[in-house]
């Protein structure tokens, strides 16, 4: 039997790094808010210091919802399935994958929104890679300056700025597009390694920085500061350090009286009334079904669970699934190009043991199009990175460098002498749209409940791979001017689940080319609501994290001030 609840003001499905979010600006405007969330609560005690449990195991994500709904990879519409990954990149829960992530928080750089109208002006618009589908954003960087910043203070981000007003702060980002403020922390220190690879971006002549990061340098809202013990990558924050929208924004819309939070529930499709409307949420949970009606709905479930939910509310109205009879739904899907990345072998310990991967110093002189690409054959760009994480099982399954077999007594001391001599650079690099990227269900591989999961048909095109090989060739010069006496250029991998997913509800002003409008909301059901990267149009050389977070403000904000013509 189905139980069909009390409608409410709003919906959100999911509750991680983006519906964590919106629901505090509408609880706050006195909202009836009902999140649901299929994952739970989890305590600090559920986050133990264990390489092997996080990082391998893949607890607590390996026994969630997310888990048995595996996105399947193919690389075009002509190729095979590729390998299924045994662990989805992303976690259910309250806080959702901003409970283990890294916490790197950055803005998207002014050239990002306009990379159409940027490149045209600059190099001419043939520039544009031949089968891109990219647009420039219907807005730029300073309409959504004030909710990066608002974000930033109300999760907690620590940081040092590069460009507040207009003065520019050569210890920051000389390359970021003007701030109203400086961030409400400092940055995370620094170590042996981050200034030994500082000092020689700037003997290179290179601007090197401190990276953003949701992890707390002192005590922030009653928070623990960061101690930097390690296995912070796939791993929570035993001390809550790490600002998740489970310790930040949550807590604080639970605290106003109006959000109601239901976890474990199993969203199964989106409901519409007779003229089209998006009326409901069906759910399941503890093997009960429900229907939550709302006057508004907005979805927060992740690029690929976003795109899913879609295509899986078919009706009458919308027969090819919800807000996609313009055929746009699952399109101009990218993924960060950031496999490529370089090993180095130091002569000596570069002792990264402690620490975490958010910190670390950066290098932005190679991102976006901070760089003239006039006699290249690529746009866009790539931020460099290294940092102190290390722990025991990844070090011994360290490359050899080509100086030693990969088992046996050689090997065995070769890992002895090198396991802390080396250093990996996580290199962040511009995706592009294309034509054949794309999101759909797949036609036999389906969930424990018969829904069909996600497919991914996706491959990094000839400009993705020209740019990747670049973006090596200046860490690989950069390892080298820090010392290192061996480098390993990493593959660029298949474009397969990725926790830095965009596009499938794609924002934009053109409702033949775009999902959702300037807003979030969908062109075709103006009470639904879209959350995450799934709505961003152009990846930039950075996290997503914050960007999708400031857009999810942006939109509740807007629904705050124009409930009546949304809700209808």
């Amino acid at each position: 039997m189905t139980v069909t609840l009390a409608p409410t003001d709003v919906v959100v499905v999911g509750l991680g790094g983006v519906g964590g979010v919106a629901v505090l600006p509408l609880a706050e405007a006195g909202m009836d808010v009902v999140g649901l969330e299929a994952g739970t609560w989890l305590s600090p005690r559920d986050f133990a210091p264990d390489e092997l449990r996080n990082n391998y195991r893949g607890w607590p994500q390996a026994a969630q919802k997310a888990n048995r709904e595996i996105p399947v990879h193919r690389a075009n519409a002509s190729a095979p399935d590729s390998p299924r990954a045994s662990i989805h990149p992303m976690m259910n829960g309250v806080g959702g994958t901003t409970l283990h992530y890294w916490g790197q928080s950055w803005r998207l750089n002014p050239w990002d929104f306009r990379v159409v109208s940027e490149t045209a002006r600059r190099y001419g618009a043939s520039r544009i890679p031949a089968g891109s589908t990219v647009e420039d954003w219907p807005f730029g960087l300073e309409e959504i300056e004030p909710f990066y910043d608002r974000v930033e203070y109300e999760i907690g981000v620590s940081g040092q700025a590069g460009n507040v007003n207009g003065s520019i702060d050569e210890r920051g980002n000389i390359f970021e597009g003007r701030r109203g403020r400086e961030y409400p922390m400092p940055p995370l220190r620094g170590t042996q390694f981050t200034d030994l690879m500082g000092d020689a971006a700037r003997r290179l002549g290179w601007h090197p920085f401190p990276g953003p990061a949701a992890i707390n340098s002192e005590t922030y809202d009653d928070r623990s500061p960061c101690l930097y013990h390690g296995f912070c990558s796939r791993g929570g924050c035993h001390v809550e350090a790490k600002n998740s929208t489970a310790v930040s924004t949550i807590p604080k819309a639970s605290r106003t009286g109006n959000l109601r939070i239901v976890t474990e529930a199993h969203v199964t499709r989106i409901d519409v009334d007779s003229d089209g409307r998006a009326s409901a949420i069906e759910y399941l949970k503890d093997g009960e079904s429900y229907i939550q009606p709302a006057r508004v709905i907005l979805l927060a479930s992740y690029t690929y669970e976003n795109v899913r939910l879609l295509l899986l509310s078919t009706s009458d109205a919308w027969p090819n699934g919800l807000s996609n009879n313009g055929g746009q739904v699952g399109r101009h899907y990218m993924t960060h190009n950031s496999r490529a990345g370089v090993l180095a072998l130091f002569p000596h310990n570069v002792n990264r043991w402690y620490g975490l991967p958010a910190q670390g110093i950066a290098i932005d002189d190679w991102a976006d199009d901070n760089f003239d690409h006039a006699g290249l054959d690529f746009i866009g760009g790539g931020n460099l990175w290294v940092y102190s994480d290390q722990r025991p099982i990844e070090a011994a399954s360290m490359s050899t460098f080509g100086r030693a077999p990969r088992w046996g007594s050689e090997w065995k001391a070769f890992v002895m002498q090198n396991a802390g001599r080396w250093a990996n650079a996580y290199l962040q690099k511009t995706t592009l749209p294309y034509e054949d990227n794309y999101l759909d269900l797949h036609p036999t591989v389906t969930d424990p409940l018969g829904y069909p999961v996600c497919r991914i048909t996706a491959d990094f095109k000839d400009n993705e791979r020209k740019l990747a090989s670049y973006i090596q060739d200046r860490t690989e010069e950069w390892l080298r001017e820090a010392g290192a006496i061996a480098t390993v250029r990493q593959p660029i991998g298949p474009m397969g689940p990725s926790t830095h997913a965009y596009g499938g509800t794609r924002m934009g002003d053109d409702p033949e080319t775009n999902v959702v409008d300037r807003w979030g909301f969908s062109h075709e059901v103006p009470n639904l609501g879209v959350l995450g990267a799934s709505v961003m149009g152009t990846s930039g050389a950075h996290n997503p994290t914050l960007t999708a977070q400031a857009l999810a403000w942006r939109t509740a904000e807007h629904l705050v001030e124009n409930w009546a013509t949304t809700s209808g």
